[in-house]
């Protein structure tokens, strides 16, 4: 018998050629291509929700856009303020950082940019290496930015962001809310118009201030007062209009209308009406080492707030998040951005929820909301000038207090002591502490307790349940009922 070996020959799409031939070559070309396809989406994810791009989506895309762009124009310039940094710097970081994430990202409707609680830790992990606000303040700031970048890239790349489902979401809620206190006592002198040391610790802060009462200017006060209570006012009555950016405003004119420079009403000054220019970070060995441990905190921060937000909003949106995927977006984002001018940024929870509510679609919501903010900054950058100081402090308050999450502290304090124990020790250690070591405290006190509890699963005793009147036989407790169990034979269940 001789034995004749059959050749297929499988038609080939136009402009392929076929590479196999044999039984399997179909196949293999379909193997080939499909892990060729997934390689290229390791590598530019965004080809994975391109597809689903359409009219209709760019439409809502666009409208979400330019209403992130108008939200963020003021939360930039006051991230800034309190990042130390010149108020451009936040505006820089809300067009190039968002841009970045969503093309690099897994998340449809993250938001990324400047955020509160990374704002303070950078202002506080700097301050004892330069005066902030100076060039050398910005410089450390762009590196730290650099290094908290690479961080997350090289987790992300190592597959590790399995690791942030055993570090508890309450490290967050209690460092934003400690971090909220923290800012809003750094903006009472800026609302009382009295002077305070810069880089005083919480409880000296509120001893200066305690002493400087006395001499507080009223014209300031009455600016801050009026802003806070306008943009107050416009949030409960109309939630979709920009209440912040409203209040700036009526804050500026009020400012003009009584003549507050020639009484002591300090203005924010001049920004600089250009898209972010080219910077550089300082790259020497001297300056790698003195931040690395510093930026090791911004980027734990960053990576658990991103993850934390994108899987909220997934929720709703009943989208599957890939943190590592979200880690190595975070990571190139303030890696790129160090290098045009923007300081470390991560998710933010308040623009990706308005962003959902918008009816964004894709990620180009975000893009879009960065390319407004270019062009609403290159038309209105020289009357931003005229804002005061004080009517920013007003904002900064407001934004201070949306950061306390009252009722999921409430919940954990009620509902968890081991979840209460997290918080406190985060919030205090906030409060009274570091802040890179207080978020390292959180994260690890959680992740102590977490192996706690799971290393001793809770082991329950069953037996039949001998009740002649039941209908099914059934298992139950033994320490819930007297019964009778075998000394041949256990059955037990594990818990957790």
């Amino acid at each position: 018998m001789m034995l004749v070996q059959r050749e297929f020959v499988y038609p080939a799409l136009p402009g392929q050629h076929c590479l196999f031939s044999g039984p399997d070559s179909a196949e293999s070309n379909a193997v080939v291509g499909i892990s060729m396809l997934g390689n290229l989406k390791l590598l530019l994810p965004f080809l994975s929700w391109f597809r689903f791009v359409t009219k209709e989506t760019l439409k809502a895309d666009l409208i979400a856009g330019f209403t992130g762009a108008v939200i963020v124009l003021p939360q930039g310039v006051a991230f800034a303020t309190i990042a130390g940094l010149p108020p451009e710097y936040g505006l820089y970081t809300a067009m190039v950082t968002p841009i970045v994430a969503a093309l690099f990202g897994s998340s449809l409707h993250l938001i990324s940019g400047p955020t509160t609680a990374i704002s303070i830790v950078i202002f506080s992990a700097i301050r004892h290496h330069a005066d902030p606000g100076s060039p050398e303040f910005i410089s450390l700031a762009l590196t730290i930015t650099f290094l908290a970048g690479v961080y997350q890239l090289a987790f992300g790349l190592a597959r590790l962001g399995v690791l942030v489902n055993f570090v508890s979401h309450t490290v967050v809620i209690g460092f934003t809310a400690g971090a909220a206190i923290l800012i809003a006592t750094s903006q009472i002198k800026n609302i009382l118009g009295v002077y305070v040391p810069k880089g005083e610790s919480f409880l000296h802060t509120w001893q200066f201030l305690w002493q400087e009462i006395g001499n507080t200017n009223f014209y300031v006060l009455f600016i801050a007062l009026a802003t806070l209570l306008v943009a107050v006012l416009i949030k409960r009555r109309y939630r979709k209009i920009p209440h912040l950016l409203i209040g700036l405003v009526v804050g500026t004119v009020v400012t003009l209308l009584i003549n507050g420079v020639e009484h002591g009403v300090s203005l924010v000054g001049a920004i600089p009406g250009h898209l972010p220019p080219l910077s550089m970070p300082d790259l020497s060995f001297s300056a790698i080492k003195r931040l690395a441990p510093e930026a090791f905190a911004v980027a734990l921060l960053g990576l658990i707030e991103a993850v934390s937000i994108s899987r909220s909003i997934a929720t709703k949106s009943n989208q599957r998040i890939n943190a590592n995927q979200e880690f190595i977006g975070q990571g190139l984002s303030n890696v790129i951005g160090s290098f045009f001018s923007s300081y470390a940024g991560s998710g933010s929870f308040t623009r990706s929820g308005i962003n959902y509510a918008s009816g964004a679609k894709t990620p180009f919501s975000a893009i879009f909301a960065a390319i407004f903010l270019m062009l609403i900054v290159l038309l209105i950058a020289p009357f931003m000038g005229y804002m005061p100081v004080a009517a920013m402090g007003g904002v900064i308050l407001i934004v201070a207090f949306n950061l306390i999450d009252f009722h999921h502290i409430k919940l954990i304090l009620v509902s968890s002591k081991s979840e209460s124990a997290i918080l406190l020790t985060t919030f205090f250690a906030t409060l009274f502490l570091e802040l890179e070591f207080a978020i390292y405290m959180g994260v690890l006190l959680s992740l102590v307790i977490f192996l706690a509890r799971t290393s001793t699963p809770e082991i329950v005793t069953l037996a039949p349940d001998p009740d002649p009147r039941a209908e099914k036989k059934s298992l139950i407790y033994i320490t819930a009922k007297p019964v009778k169990a075998c000394p041949q034979f256990k059955i037990i269940r594990i818990d957790m």
